[in-house]
């Protein structure tokens, strides 16, 4: 029994990161307009979409916003006619910028805290997939202090060092039981890793502005974890791991963005995201008892696409849009409970109120329809039909000097 529970313990996803935990929802305006933003110098969020646009900024300023994230998942067994779904639980990703310097000289600073993975799904604990996950709870929040030079007057660089923060904490059910109580097992630990993030952004002669950014991938090395595990047998409990270790690359991503102008008052983004998943292989655990296994996890690189617009309607309103179309990097055989991922359509909306010169509040909603998928998890076994759909309102307020 002592190596059947660790090895079902081993075979845990833990991390298994996806388009479903990478978080894009940096920045209020440019979530409005479906993530498109790296080829704008719109606001303090250039700390994340684009380093090279923060010396563009007109004025100073600092912003400070956070969306609500609920996920409605809904899972069909195969013969089944039973739908299951998972628990109410909404994460709260936040997000503040702030740029300094003198608006008029060509050197400029900037920091941002932001969180670009994250997430929660939580299940019953009774649920068909118990044994693959009952809950997961994790996040990143990546601290990025920022440099940003206008070499000429249509073109900036910059680039930002990032110090990266995660946490998680998953639970599932074990197979066996102890005097009738159901055996489960979680995996809670904490990581950090630094890496950078950098971009160029150029206005053009035909008054088209580019940017082109890459943020690096991260590799979250979780150490000294907590492997507990809940009503085990008295007799096996003691050769069982109580730590354990992993490390989990976030992968990078590379952007090129396009910014149109039609009118004085009207902007066009264009962001194509290419993200380099291919790194994310396998998923080892090393515990205290000398034991390590891997599981295969096979990513791809993923793309996703934006298209926004923004339209300054008066000097108090400002409307937004978006449409964008993100491709899943998990393959066929590898879609889990905590990461029921698929292509996924995105649709926003956003206003943002100006109050003063100084003052503004900024407010968006985006909808993401996750396509449903069909699918037998090549490790657990786990056979059926998963549908999610994400509804995420946001609202930052900013401050300019």
């Amino acid at each position: 029994m002592k190596i059947k529970l660790l090895c079902i313990l081993l075979i845990i996803p833990a991390l298994g990161f996806s388009q479903s935990f990478q978080v894009n929802l940096q920045g209020q305006k440019q979530t409005a307009m479906a993530g498109a933003g790296t080829g704008l110098a719109l606001d303090e969020a250039a700390v994340f979409f684009n380093p090279g646009a923060v010396s563009f900024l007109r004025q100073n300023g600092v912003q400070a916003g956070a969306h609500g994230i609920l996920l409605k998942t809904a899972f069909r067994e195969k013969g089944s006619q039973l739908t299951q779904y998972n628990k109410n639980n909404v994460p709260t990703p936040v997000a503040v910028y702030a740029v300094f310097g003198a608006p008029n000289k060509r050197l400029r600073f900037g920091i941002g805290v932001y969180t670009p993975f994250g997430g929660a799904m939580h299940w019953d604990e009774d649920w068909t997939g118990k044994y693959s996950v009952t809950a997961l709870d994790l996040h990143a929040i990546y601290i990025q202090p920022t440099l940003s030079l206008k070499l000429t007057d249509n073109i900036g660089l910059g680039a930002g060092l990032v110090y990266a923060l995660g946490k998680v904490d998953l639970k599932r059910a074990l197979p066996y039981t102890n005097n009738g109580i159901q055996t489960t097992a979680q995996l809670k630990g904490n990581a950090k890793d630094f890496g950078w993030n950098a971009g160029i952004f150029i206005k053009t002669v035909s008054g088209v502005s580019v940017g082109v950014t890459h943020r690096s991938q991260v590799t979250a090395r979780l150490e000294d974890g907590d492997a507990n595990f809940f009503n085990v047998a008295a007799s096996v409990a003691p050769s069982l791991p109580k730590k354990f270790s992993a490390t989990l690359p976030l992968p990078a991503t590379s952007t090129i963005g396009f910014g149109f102008y039609p009118s004085e008052k009207t902007t066009i983004a264009f962001d194509v995201n290419w993200v380099w998943w291919h790194t994310y292989k396998d998923l080892t655990f090393h515990y205290d008892n000398g034991t390590s296994t891997p599981s295969a996890r096979n990513y791809h690189d993923a793309a996703t696409f934006r298209l926004g617009v923004q339209n300054i309607t008066s000097s108090f309103l400002t409307l937004r849009a978006g449409l964008g179309y993100a491709l899943s990097p998990v393959k066929e055989g590898y879609v889990t409970p905590e990461v029921p991922d698929a292509d996924r359509l995105l649709l926003s909306a956003g206003v943002g109120l100006n109050p003063s010169e100084r003052f503004s509040i900024d407010f968006s909603f985006l909808y993401e329809n996750i396509k449903s998928r069909t699918e037998q998890n090549i490790e657990t076994g786990l056979n059926g039909t998963f549908k999610t759909v994400a509804y995420i309102p946001g609202v930052a307020l900013s401050y300019k000097f």
